[in-house]
């Protein structure tokens, strides 16, 4: 049941950006996205299974993992201008995937 919800939740958040990408304030979708759906559930899960001080931890990793979303959408306003949109999203998507794995790797020398 609860992966029915999680299914429920991620196709309407899709529904929702598709609906705001057609409007004239079409920027709206961008914010959707953001919404912390999936990081209310896992900080209900870490919070009520490991405690407050666990929590606290996943919460400051939340908080730098906004780094590699930044060089994400830095790397894709500058690719858009450069190459076609599909090879513009993958790129941004390698330099997210990158500055994320440097995260965790500095993360989890601490």
């Amino acid at each position: 049941m609860a992966l029915l919800l999680k299914s429920l939740l991620g196709a309407l958040a899709v529904l929702l950006i598709s609906v705001l990408a057609k409007s004239r304030n079409y920027y709206i979708a961008g914010l959707v996205p953001l919404f912390p759906t999936f990081a209310l559930i896992a900080h209900y899960i870490v919070g009520g299974e490991r405690g407050v001080a666990a929590l606290k931890a996943t919460l400051l990793f939340g908080m730098a993992s906004l780094l590699p979303y930044f060089i994400y959408l830095l790397a894709l306003y500058w690719l858009v201008d450069r190459w076609r949109l599909g090879p513009a999203l993958i790129g941004a998507a390698v330099c997210w995937t990158a500055a994320a794995a440097l995260l965790v790797l500095l993360w989890s020398r601490q």
